[in-house]
């Protein structure tokens, strides 16, 4: 896909949702992280990461997903305007919300976070990737490796992968709990409720004998899960 992508369907509605999802996502991440309860398998591997190098968390979200967006060149991938702004936007702002959610608190605050962090960064992947401007770069990367090697699938791919980060992560000092579970196990059902729901209609193809105010059939986003 450009860079841009197709922005001549509906700019202003795209390009809205697209920010606003990503932000949100940001925020849902910091809400799971001040929950301390446990994270998704990429947010593992950030959290260890940070440890490791005494990095702030949404940098290390920025410079994780810069080298896998690199990791698209050999995969004959092309980002969209979603693709990179994921790269910069969500570390900025997982930043700056974690600067005002304060760390601790009771257990039921906690909890109270991590569920409310679950079920946004499910609203929030289906507002961006319902936008149609480019999928993150962890997911572009699983869909791109399965692209050029067929046969492969995309559960089995993405399984070993997330494995993979998830115990990296754990060795270097991220947090895996009840949430790394509930994250796993809630995701899916909630991409799969949101996804449609704020899918942007495709535009309708060309067609002489329909009216030219003719009102688009409304499409559907390809059911990614997130890859964080």
């Amino acid at each position: 896909m450009a860079l841009l992508g197709n922005l001549r369907h509906r700019p202003v509605r795209r390009l809205v949702q697209l920010y606003l999802g990503l932000g949100l996502y940001g925020v849902s991440m910091a809400l799971m992280v001040r929950s301390d309860l446990g994270l998704d398998p990429w947010d593992v591997f950030h959290q260890g990461l940070s440890k490791l190098t005494g990095l702030s968390f949404g940098t290390v979200t920025i410079g994780v997903g810069a080298l896998v967006l690199l990791l698209w060149i050999p995969l004959r991938q092309r980002p969209g305007l979603g693709t990179v702004s994921n790269v910069v936007v969500i570390g900025l702002v997982v930043d700056a919300t974690l600067a005002l959610l304060p760390a601790g608190g009771p257990l039921g605050v906690r909890i109270a976070l991590l569920i409310t962090g679950i079920v946004a960064n499910g609203a929030a992947t289906g507002l961006y990737l319902g936008a149609r401007l480019g999928p993150g770069p962890r997911d572009g990367l699983m869909t791109g490796f399965v692209a050029r090697r067929p046969g492969r699938s995309v559960r089995l791919v993405r399984t070993v992968i997330e494995v993979t980060v998830l115990a990296l992560g754990w060795l270097l000092g991220g947090k895996v709990g009840v949430g790394t579970v509930a994250y796993a196990l809630a995701i899916g059902p909630l991409a799969q409720l949101f996804i449609p729901l704020f899918a942007v209609p495709e535009a309708a193809a060309p067609d002489d004998t329909a009216p030219e105010e003719a009102t688009p059939t409304p499409g559907s986003a390809a059911p990614v899960t997130p890859a964080g």
